[in-house]
This record gives structure tokens, sequence and C-alpha cells, in this order.
């Protein structure tokens, strides 16, 4: 027999971080098995639920733009995903690209390469570069996979994400281990107001939901938000 907690469940419905939760959601489909027919299952989801964007590969901006004409659901791409390890022009040209083909925003990786060993200023510069390419109203998030850094190289990539004129640092891309509590807290003291933080990667329930965004996270990657949001439904 399965017994359930009703107190925590109800303390987990009271919390005022549900309001407009679907917001705080990128809903995603990067991994690469991703087809047409998932991709247009996507838009449909994100419609019904009012997620703040789908969150798609280069090759599928055109088709979603056309998926959701009409709709207040943006859409965000990715530059240099997953490895962070292309040559900086050719992440400037997937940034711009994206942004012709219809994104409102990229999550572009850094190269981990660089955060790893401490050459901080030229991932800054690399940032920078993508930044110079994209409209002032695109966001650009920096993935900086916070897994695999120390907590001291976490704090200095996101100055070389505030330096390199990023709106967000972002915890991850999801394909090397998931967002936790400690690297959010982490990034958004680090990011001291001047930019937002992102958590990405293993967020499949409601409650490591409301734990990111209690540290600080203010948008959330998720492959799973629909089932996240019909747990609040039940």
């Amino acid at each position: 027999m399965q017994f359930i907690d009703i107190a925590a469940n109800c303390d987990i419905m009271n919390d005022s971080l549900l309001e407009n939760i679907n917001l705080r959601f990128d809903h995603a489909a990067l991994k690469p098995d991703i087809g047409e027919k998932m991709i247009r299952n996507l838009c449909d989801e994100a419609r019904r639920y009012r997620f703040f964007s789908v969150a798609v590969n280069p090759v599928w901006v055109l088709p979603v733009r056309d998926e959701l004409r009409g709709s207040d659901v943006r859409i965000l791409t990715v530059s240099g995903f997953p490895l962070g390890a292309n040559r900086t022009d050719v992440k400037v040209a997937e940034a711009a690209r994206g942004v012709t083909d219809g994104a409102h925003e990229i999550d572009m990786v850094a190269n981990i390469g660089w955060l790893c060993e401490d050459s901080f200023s030229r991932a800054e510069r690399e940032i920078a570069e993508v930044r110079s390419v994209l409209p002032h109203n695109v966001i650009l998030k920096v993935i900086i996979e916070a897994g695999c850094l120390t907590q001291q190289q976490q704090v200095t990539a996101t100055a070389a994400v505030i330096n390199g004129g990023g709106q967000f640092v972002k915890t991850g891309t999801g394909f090397f281990g998931g967002a936790t509590v400690e690297q959010v807290q982490t990034l958004f003291a680090a990011a001291g107001g001047q930019i937002e933080v992102k958590a990405s990667g293993g967020i499949r329930t409601l409650k490591p939901c409301l734990e990111l965004l209690r540290a600080g996270a203010t948008r959330l990657g998720s492959s799973a938000s629909v089932s996240i949001m019909q747990e609040i439904d039940r």
C-alpha cells in the first residue's frame, strides 16, 4: 500500500511559486532522435499549457515558427549545442541564423574546456562575439556545464557571462547531469542580480522545480514540462 504525505502535498499546492509556473518553462525537445511529428506535438503542448517557450535545435526553427504563428509562445534555439566545442565563428553564425529563422532566444554552450582550464577571458570574448550579432531584444543564455566546474569556477564563469553580455547563466545542457540546488544557489549569488539563472537537466517532477526556483532560478529547461503541469492538475 502506498501512503501519501497529505501535509507535504498541501504545502506544495499552497506554494506561491505555482502561480504562472507554466511561464517558467522552456519546453524542450533537443535530443537527437526528435522528428517532425514530435516537433508538432511540442508546439501543440506549448500552446495548450502556455509555456514561455519551446526549445529546439536549429533545423526546427523555421517549421516551429510556422506552427506557432499567432501564438504568444516564444522560440528558443541553441548554438554550439551540446558540447560547446565548435569554432567561435560557427557559434556566431549558428546564433545569427537562428534569429533570422525566427528564434527569440539563444542558448549557447560556452567552450567548456576553456572554463575547466580557467581560460575565462577567452570564454568571455566568445560570448561577446555571439552577443554582438544578436539584436538587443534577443535573449542570450550561456550554458556553463556547472557539474564540470568547481564552485569557484562556476562563480568566475558567471562573471564571464555577465561581462560578455549574456542575460542568463544556465546550469547545463542536461546531457551531462542534472541541475542541483547548490549549483543554482552558487550561480544566483555570483550573478548578484545582474543576470538571471536558468536551471536545466533532470527536472521531471514538481518538487525539484520548486526547489530550484526557491534557490534563485527564474527559468527552467525541461522535456517533462507537460507531466509536471499534469502533476499540479492532479
